[in-house]
């Protein structure tokens, strides 16, 4: 269960600009830490090194991180936990550690990336997603590994061994089973009712099969913590690029977990006043707002293997763009 960090106006001295706001919620992160680090740490590496390059210096790590309370034993430790994970890979020049995404990992990254840089949820064609595990000849390890793999791309267990998605791309899943050497034992299927007479029947049965009361609470958490902050960054033009950065962070980590822990419903099937919407609206313009001041002090005291990042990818840049 995520800390709230209550940083509205009203709860705050009368002195409410973005500094004092931002370095509250640092503060309270570093204090409270309500997540574990290898979260945070897998945040940084999918908001901002893989947009600059593959790998980062152990050393600029453990700067970014130390603001939030996570010092270098800590990101020593989760860096190790992760790579015995494979998700990071190593690679040594003389006396400094440089770690990068594994394969799998970037294919996990690029996937999420979707959900979580769109400016809305992806537009519908009307058909669910179904995958069944359980009718071919799998092993309990293969089993749970595809559902570890099928929850992180979204899909909602719907009975024993089938899962659905509303709107993902099946060649994202396709690629998944292939990988895995399980195509002929998992089988990938579309559906949608059979005459629009029962459409709204079925889209409301299997929505139901999506719970989204938790993800509401931490939605309302997300925007109590970050409404006053968005505010004062509208207000002022010179944000510190330090605290741009921890903010940064810490919003799209919030709302990463948020959002993989559901398979989150397009627009057709959700209400007018979904809270989810008005979420995703701040992340976006908060987001836009401190990118570039942030993006300097990363380009300021990171380094990969072949120096300073410089130039971060197009598509980094067009993040939560219509």
């Amino acid at each position: 269960m995520s800390a709230s960090f209550n940083c509205e106006e009203n709860h705050l001295p009368s002195k409410s600009s973005f500094t004092s706001l931002a370095t509250s919620l640092v503060e309270n992160f570093a204090k409270n830490r309500p997540i574990h680090a290898n979260s945070l740490i897998l945040t940084i590496y999918g908001d901002t090194v893989r947009a600059y390059g593959d790998s980062i210096w152990l050393g600029s790590l453990i700067k970014l991180v130390e603001p939030l309370g996570i010092n270098q034993r800590l990101v020593r430790t989760s860096v190790f936990r992760l790579s015995e994970k494979s998700v990071l890979q190593s690679k040594q020049q003389g006396r400094r550690s440089y770690y990068s995404l594994t394969h799998r990992a970037v294919r996990q990254f690029a996937s999420a990336s979707k959900r979580i840089y769109a400016a809305k949820p992806l537009e519908w064609d009307g058909q669910w997603r179904l995958v069944m595990t359980s009718l071919g000849d799998i092993s309990p390890e293969q089993r749970e590994t595809v559902r570890k793999e099928l929850h992180w791309l979204g899909f909602n267990r719907i009975t024993t061994g089938v899962y659905g998605h509303p709107s993902i791309d099946l060649d994202e899943v396709k690629k998944l089973v292939r990988d895995m050497g399980l195509d002929n034992k998992v089988v990938i299927l579309k559906a949608s009712a059979m005459d629009a007479k029962h459409l709204p029947v079925s889209n409301r049965l299997l929505s139901q099969c999506i719970d989204l009361e938790p993800s509401n609470e931490k939605y309302a958490e997300l925007i109590k913590d970050f409404q006053g902050i968005l505010k004062a960054a509208k207000q002022e033009t010179d944000l510190d690029p330090a605290l741009c950065f921890l903010v940064k962070t810490l919003l799209i980590n919030r709302f990463r977990i948020i959002l993989l822990k559901e398979a989150e419903l397009p627009d057709e099937l959700l209400a007018k006043n979904a809270i989810s919407r008005r979420a995703r609206a701040l992340v976006s313009e908060l987001y836009q707002i401190i990118q570039a001041p942030a993006d300097q002090y990363f380009i300021d005291i990171s380094e990969t293997e072949g120096g300073a990042f410089t130039q971060a990818s197009d598509d980094y840049y067009s993040r939560f763009s219509d």
